[in-house]
């Protein structure tokens, strides 16, 4: 079977349309950072494309988490639609470099008129304070930069080797399993990069030291719950467009379950986490702690805190909780856009009330930026997807994957 993915002139010039969209958005945000003198319309301008880039940067990155989980666990209903975690993990570098010029460019050039950076006060720390003088060690602009560099470097070297060996799969000789068990050891040494960078030190300094007097133990974990739960419903939405293209002809309704299922459980996992955060800050009580709920719930992102927790798990566990549902190809493709959009929405109210506090928006810059990555996301993926069959030919679980059952 050959399975090619041709691109629509549709999807294509969908894509170019919100690319388009959103670099217009920038060139007016441009030109408004430039009129504008009010420090918190700086701040904005900053925060929304650190908002976006972060966030496509880690939901990207589960797309090799995912790959190389799978691979250590030796499963083959990935096989099946491989191609598509594949393409995106493989483009991960173009979002990782986005969000480094845009975390570089806050840390080296961002500053109110009073000369201090309101995004990552850490920067400018401010005299006499002695919580950010303790964490100086740490949160430093070196520190930054290195871990930065690195996780970035490593995550797209990763994405797109797993991408060419499973290519290279194709040409090698009937039953050959060097390649695979190539796979198998480098997925164990990406999931130990993993563990050190998305599931550690990555979010405290690209989202937690927005918040520098705060912190939380779970924080970490709690961002990666967001992440791949996200990553895993837009894994679903090329799943499903390709399902409708006639393309993924292996794929059926039992691989699709299997999403469904990743889907609805990382919904109960980030509340869990959610909860367990939420909890232990609200019964110990403690000022330090509580500084960062008292904004979000009971300040000016009230209406985002419920909004988060009612998209994000009420409609999850109402929706998915069915057998049905998760192989309903309306039902999951409704509910990957519902969850992509609101753990968008945990990621920016994670964001926000650092930089600007009361003063934050969701009108024409916050969407058109969103559209410009969105436009991107579609871009990069689909053209990485047709330049190979959709099908892992020679596989050595091919034939395990097409016989599935859930």
């Amino acid at each position: 079977m050959n399975d090619r993915f041709e691109i629509p002139a549709r999807l294509r010039n969908t894509s170019i349309a919100l690319i388009a969209v959103g670099v217009l958005t920038l060139i007016g945000g441009i030109a408004s950072l430039l009129t504008s003198s009010v420090d918190t319309d700086r701040a904005r301008f900053w925060t929304v494309l650190l908002h976006d880039s972060v966030f496509f940067t880690l939901i990207t990155t589960v797309s090799i988490f995912i790959q190389a989980a799978v691979s250590l666990a030796q499963g083959a209903w990935i096989v099946a639609f491989r191609r598509v975690p594949e393409a995106i993990g493989a483009n991960v570098w173009i979002f990782g470099s986005i969000a480094l010029l845009v975390l570089f460019g806050i840390v080296f050039t961002f500053t109110d008129s009073h000369g201090m950076n309101t995004i990552f006060p850490w920067v400018t720390i401010p005299k006499g304070d002695k919580i950010l003088e303790g964490k100086s060690a740490f949160l430093n602009k070196g520190m930054f930069v290195g871990f930065s560099l690195v996780a970035v470097g490593l995550w797209s070297y990763f994405g797109r080797k797993f991408r060419a060996m499973s290519i290279a799969q194709e040409s090698a000789p009937k039953n050959d399993t060097k390649i695979y068990w190539k796979v198998f050891r480098l997925s164990g040494v990406f999931l130990l990069v993993y563990a050190l960078t998305q599931m550690s030190t990555i979010p405290w300094f690209w989202v937690m030291s927005i918040d520098a007097h705060w912190f939380s133990t779970l924080f970490s974990w709690y961002t990666f719950a967001s992440a791949f739960v996200s990553g895993m419903s837009l894994i679903m939405l090329w799943i499903v467009y390709l399902k409708n293209q006639g393309n993924l002809v292996l794929v059926t309704t039992e691989h699709l379950h299997d999403v469904g299922k990743f889907m609805f459980a990382f919904s109960v996992f980030w509340t869990y986490l959610w909860f367990s955060q939420y909890m232990l800050i609200w019964y110990a009580n403690v000022p330090e702690e509580t500084v960062y709920f008292k904004m979000r719930q009971q300040g000016p992102y009230s209406v985002i805190f419920y909004a988060n927790f009612i998209i994000n798990f009420v409609m999850p566990i109402v929706i998915l909780m069915a057998r049905p549902s998760k192989r309903n190809y309306f039902t999951v493709t409704f509910m990957a856009m519902v969850i992509i959009f609101g753990h968008w929405l945990d990621y920016f109210q994670m964001i926000m009330p650092g930089p600007l506090g009361a003063e934050w928006h969701i009108n024409w810059y916050e969407i058109g930026i969103f559209m410009g990555f969105v436009g991107i996301l579609i871009f990069s993926v689909s053209r990485t997807l047709s330049k190979a069959s959709l099908i892992t030919h020679n596989n050595i679980l091919l034939k395990e994957t097409a016989i599935h059952i859930a």
